[in-house]
């Protein structure tokens, strides 16, 4: 084989690695339309379905539009430089030039009609960085079903998914980020940087939203609103793990000339360490929520995934035994968040504070207790307790709560933000799709409850007339 064909071969095989990887990150929103589509009622089942479609879609393209320039943009802001741009000298020295090399490549289309064939990677890395970016949004989408308006949502979604937390990752989640420059941050799995974001973001958001009616009684007590098919909400979940094991492989870097892998800090990470921690992950926060949860179904299966967040960031350096023990503490906790969400007024439909936010931090803070010391390089600070928590609190609290709260409250202001107390109550099917998600005759159960029939409408009488 010649060199041309060896390097074109460990090219392809990179390329093919980030998009199939992708692929099935989009797994998480194929479970997020199931998962959230459950937790509604059933007379907001379609109207949360498609908000879901939207958030993809709209992700997607504001993405393209902006979202990836701010990531290649931003990592030296504003300790180390300004923006990095294509208007930079290219002959600067330092780290500036080498990132500017990098910002320079970074954008994967081609100018002339066709495909970019100077440049096989560098969209599939967009790709993958457009479904974290989706991902992102999706969280916010669940915690605020039944009762937000439409450009309300795709408004915030898009402060979110394309740039309050694409700044973070610039920061914290890339190789010349100030985060781990100037501290040493370390959070491969993006605990802080974007469920972090999101949660926090959410939190800021619900605060104007408020509860969905019925929520609270007249002295302030919660009351539970079922989802309207739990089953599939569990369902979506399941679906999300499968695709939360892609996005925790595409955080690993694979590309032609390494020997080895790594993660995006330069740090060793294997394949086969993704598979064994976030199984691990996975199956100790099931266990841990189910049993403070007291075996309920919803904060059950909603531990695997605060399991897997709880040590996300530390998922390339933990030893499995310090996996599971992470893994639980963030899980068996976590319903105890969200009830007391509750208990502040708080109507977080789908516990998306408590498992994406609160995990979050707990991932993150977990690298400065669990990890203190680890080298990540020359010249780069060692991981600390410190460093973890500048890190944390810039993501969840700058970046997270306060744009969420500020944008959420202009909305209110300007009365774009939740829709008319008839709209809810009716069902948001109906308002804004004009039509149900459930049309089916209703079944009337036998005398003997073994057997139900279809109870025939007026208009299907007056057919048969």
């Amino acid at each position: 084989m010649t060199p041309e064909s060896q390097e074109f071969l460990a090219t392809f095989v990179s390329e093919s690695y980030y998009y199939w990887a992708s692929v099935f990150m989009l797994l998480i929103h194929v479970g997020f339309l199931a998962y959230e589509g459950g937790a509604s009622r059933a007379k907001n089942v379609l109207a949360t379905m498609i908000k879901n479609l939207l958030t993809l879609s709209i992700i997607g393209l504001t993405f393209f539009f902006f979202g990836w320039w701010v990531y290649n943009a931003f990592p030296l802001f504003p300790l180390n430089g300004g923006i990095v741009g294509p208007w930079t000298d290219p002959s600067s020295e330092g780290v500036v030039g080498e990132v500017l090399g990098l910002v320079q490549a970074s954008y994967p289309w081609s100018p002339a009609l066709g495909p970019n064939i100077a440049d096989n990677l560098t969209g599939v890395f967009f790709f993958a960085f457009a479904l974290f970016a989706m991902t992102t949004a999706s969280i916010l989408s669940g915690a605020v079903i039944e009762r937000i308006k439409v450009g309300a949502y795709a408004v915030l979604a898009v402060v979110l998914g394309s740039f309050t937390w694409v700044v973070a990752a610039a920061w914290g989640w890339n190789p010349y980020g100030w985060f781990l420059t100037n501290f040493g941050y370390h959070d491969f799995g993006c605990s802080a940087v974007l469920h972090g974001v999101a949660g926090f973001f959410a939190l800021g958001v619900l605060i104007n939203l408020g509860p969905r009616i019925g929520k609270f009684d007249t002295n302030g007590k919660p009351r539970t609103i079922l989802p309207h098919n739990l089953p599939l909400t569990m369902v979506g979940l399941m679906l999300i793990f499968v695709g939360f094991y892609a996005f925790l492989a595409a955080c690993v870097i694979f590309v032609p000339g390494q020997t080895t892998e790594i993660t995006i800090y330069g740090t060793p990470m294997t394949l086969a360490s993704v598979g064994v921690n976030t199984t691990l992950a996975l199956c100790s926060g099931i266990v841990g929520a189910y049993i403070s949860s007291k075996a309920d179904p919803f904060y059950t299966i909603s531990g695997g995934l605060a399991g897997i967040i709880s040590v996300g960031a530390g998922l390339d350096l933990y030893s499995p035994a310090i996996v599971i023990l992470i893994a639980f503490i963030g899980a068996y906790t976590m319903p105890f968040v969200g009830a007391a969400v509750e208990k502040a007024g708080i109507d977080d439909a789908v516990g998306a504070f408590a498992v994406h936010g609160y995990c979050g931090v707990i991932g993150a803070m977990a690298v400065g207790v669990m990890a203190s010391g680890y080298p990540q390089g020359d010249g780069i600070p060692l991981t600390g307790f410190i460093g973890q928590l500048i890190g944390t609190l810039i993501c969840t609290v700058i970046l997270g709560f306060i744009p969420g709260y500020g944008v959420s409250f202009v909305l209110k202001q300007l009365g774009m933000l939740r829709v008319s107390p008839e709209e809810e109550i009716g069902g948001l099917d109906l308002s804004e799709y004009g039509l149900k998600g459930y049309p089916e005759y209703p079944l009337v159960a036998e005398a003997n409850g073994s057997s139900s029939v279809p109870l025939p409408t007026e208009t299907d009488q007056q057919a048969t007339v």
